[in-house]
């Protein structure tokens, strides 16, 4: 039996992952920015990173490294772009 998996467009993958990035401290969604970094301009700890890396995890059926260097939207974004389609 063959199973037809459909792959996100990119612009849904961003948007899903604003979604998830902006629900962790209930800021719009139209206030993330692909540039913004978590830790100065969203103002994110450790944990709220560790929880959106869990979220994105879970939601894209992805593993998301330790040592992968995530410190702004984009970075999340371009992370599961590459990862969730391949």
């Amino acid at each position: 039996m063959y199973t037809l998996t459909t792959v996100a467009p990119s612009a849904s993958i961003e948007q899903q992952v604003f979604r998830i990035i902006s629900k962790r401290k209930a800021i719009r969604a139209s206030r993330v920015r692909k540039t913004a970094s978590l830790a100065r301009d969203l103002r994110f700890d450790t944990v709220d990173v560790v929880d959106i890396i869990l979220a994105l995890e879970n939601q894209f059926h992805i593993v998301i490294p330790d040592e992968v260097p995530l410190f702004t939207v984009g970075d999340f974004v371009r992370f599961v772009r590459e990862h969730a389609t391949a």
